[in-house]
C-alpha cells in the first residue's frame, strides 16, 4: 500500500496551488496564442514566403548555370568571343529576322 500522507503545510499546499495555477494560465494563454487566427495566418504567410524564396533561389541558381554554359559555349577564358561560334549563331538570327521581314510585307502589301 502507497503512503499518502502529506507533510507539506496548509501555506506549503497553498504555494503549489498558486505556482501550478499560475503556470496553468501560461499554457493556456500560450495555446490561445497559437491557435490565434492572426498567428495562424502569420505563421502561414511565414512558410509561403520561404517557399517562394527556397524556389526562386533554386530558379536563380539553375538559370544562372544555364547562363554560364550558354556563355562558356561563345567565349573563351579570356571573355574573348569565338568566332566559330558566334558567327553561325549570328547569321541564324539574321536569316530569322530577314524572313519575318519579308512575311510581313508580304502581309501588307
Amino acid at each position: 500500500m502507497a503512503d499518502t500522507s502529506d507533510t507539506r503545510t496548509p501555506a506549503q499546499i497553498e504555494a503549489d496551488i498558486k505556482r501550478r495555477r499560475e503556470v496553468l494560465a501560461e499554457t493556456l494563454d500560450e495555446i490561445g496564442m497559437r491557435v490565434h487566427p492572426k498567428t495562424i495566418m502569420g505563421d502561414a504567410r511565414a512558410k509561403v514566403a520561404s517557399d517562394i524564396d527556397r524556389t526562386l533561389g533554386r530558379a536563380y541558381v539553375g538559370v544562372n548555370k544555364v547562363v554560364s554554359d550558354v556563355k562558356a559555349q561563345f567565349v573563351d577564358e579570356q571573355g574573348r568571343p569565338k568566332p566559330e561560334r558566334v558567327v553561325p549563331v549570328a547569321l541564324v538570327v539574321v536569316g530569322v529576322v530577314g524572313l519575318l521581314a519579308l512575311r510581313t510585307r508580304r502581309r501588307r502589301g
